[in-house]
């Protein structure tokens, strides 16, 4: 059996574009953006739905981005022909249809219903807080944005 592996990129975008899906943990946001911060750069790219915008995984990552008034936030942008959808909650049966309902309606699942997963290693990269600050992104070199996995 042959599996096809995709190109992914690590894109920018505002982090005002993105549509959160879920609720987040206020404790796992305050220990994330200390993290964050006490590193100083940015390791691990929000997966997000490439049409809609919607947070596939990354809600706390959002939270920080935003409370940290960052002008650009990594992402993969991804769609569920490569993505797998379960949930957390045993007693629940997500669907894509169901995460594109939530998305338009405005409302949020609770924390940790909603788990994507990626056969394939997502990106990574490493970039500075101070160049994600900014209205006009850096340029990125290609050492910022690498393949992982």
């Amino acid at each position: 059996m042959e599996i096809e592996l995709i190109e992914m990129q690590v894109r920018l975008v505002s982090p005002e574009s993105l549509i959160p899906t879920e609720d987040v943990d206020p404790e796992r946001v305050i220990e994330l953006q200390a993290q964050i911060l006490r590193q100083g750069i940015w390791t691990v790219p929000i997966t997000i739905e490439k049409d809609a915008l919607f947070v596939m995984d990354g809600h706390h990552r959002l939270t920080v981005a935003r409370r940290l008034r960052l002008a650009f936030i990594p992402v993969v942008p991804l769609d569920y022909t490569v993505v797998r959808l379960e949930s957390w909650r045993p007693d629940l049966t997500i669907t894509p249809a169901c995460i594109f309902a939530m998305a338009r309606s405005g409302r949020t699942f609770p924390c940790k219903t909603t788990r994507h997963i990626v056969d394939q290693g997502l990106p990574s990269c490493s970039l500075s807080l101070e160049a994600l600050r900014h209205p006009a992104p850096a340029r990125l070199a290609p050492a910022d944005l690498e393949r992982a996995g």
